[in-house]
């Protein structure tokens, strides 16, 4: 990896960082960072060579992001936003220049025809059944996708018969992990063998959470499922937090997020909330992510937030 790709990869990750400020601090002509930021221009060595010093005293190495963070976007129930999740805020990543891979792993396969591919041709299912070459579909610019439908149904029914079954996840995507930023895994509805092997391949998890009673319940069973995967499979698994979505303006919704945020005290609660929008339904039906499909809406707007908070507090706790 190039001096200039680490630097720009590390300045991505701490968008707090002042670009002005570091030309300025470095010496370099202004706009240098930021057209190869934007533009893909080429940052003259002897310009990576200044800017090196001044990145150091801002936590700077080039060992920093050499893998992806892969995230595991978890819930035990259908229906609260974690498809939406995964697409729209891999899309946010992405459009800030992040190299993203999103991972279907569910068999419903509604990531997938979310973004276009009903039929994959080749499958999550055929790399984890059969030592098929992990499968990758470019959908956009920094934005690639490994499909999954039905299919996957069957590595459910035969983990019991498969050596590793809960590490083949893991070990069939092992060698992306160098080419892309974030790998955002889209787990089922449940807490089955699927979303156990999610978990063992992740880095950490982010859960997703409709502000209704009958959601909040089951948070002890995720707690529960989170621990066991820690114990037995994966002790480096982290939770990123919690955030709140399809959130409705009523007393109800502000209750219970009241309720969980009192709570829940030891895991990270969003400020970002995702709201329950009409766009998101349409942006399905076209087959597009949301700020592809309307990057104006209120409804993009909401991930951006989100994808902003997100990244900022990855450098938190890095």
């Amino acid at each position: 990896m190039s001096n200039q790709t680490q630097i720009l990869k590390f300045i991505r990750h701490n968008p707090a960082l002042s670009i002005s400020t570091l030309e300025k601090e470095a010496d370099i002509p202004r706009q240098t960072i930021t057209r190869a930021l934007n533009e893909g221009r080429a940052i003259p060595e002897k310009h990576l060579d200044q800017l090196l010093p001044i990145l150091s005293k801002y936590g700077y190495s080039p060992t920093l992001y050499q893998k992806a963070r892969v995230i595991s976007v978890v819930n035990h129930k259908g229906g609260v936003g974690k498809t939406t999740t995964t697409v729209s805020l891999g899309e946010a990543l992405a459009n800030r220049g992040f190299k993203v891979l999103l991972i279907d792993l569910d068999p419903q396969g509604n990531l997938s025809q979310v973004l276009g591919i009903d039929l994959p041709e080749v499958q999550v299912a055929d790399a984890l059944l059969d030592n098929a070459a992990f499968p990758v579909v470019q959908i956009d610019e920094n934005l690639d996708l490994a499909p999954s439908d039905i299919e996957l149904a069957n590595v459910e029914m035969r983990f019991h018969e498969l050596t590793g079954g809960e590490f083949r996840l893991k070990n069939r995507m092992a060698h992306l992990l160098e080419n892309y930023d974030y790998i955002i895994i889209d787990c089922p509805p449940s807490l089955n063998k699927l979303t156990i092997s999610a978990l063992t391949a992740s880095s950490s998890c982010l859960i997703t959470l409709l502000p209704e009673m009958s959601a909040v319940k089951g948070l002890n069973s995720i707690w529960g499922k989170i621990s066991e995967v820690r114990r037995d499979l994966n002790a480096t698994l982290v939770i990123d937090g919690i955030v709140f979505t399809m959130v409705k303006r009523n007393t109800v919704h502000d209750g219970i997020k009241a309720h969980v945020k009192e709570e829940v005290t030891n895991v990270k609660i969003f400020e970002s909330e995702i709201k329950h929008l009409i766009d998101f339904q349409k942006s399905q039906i076209a087959q597009n992510a949301i700020a592809k499909f309307a990057d104006g809406s209120e409804a993009a707007k909401c991930y951006k937030d989100f994808c902003d908070e997100y990244i900022a507090y990855l450098q938190i706790v890095k």
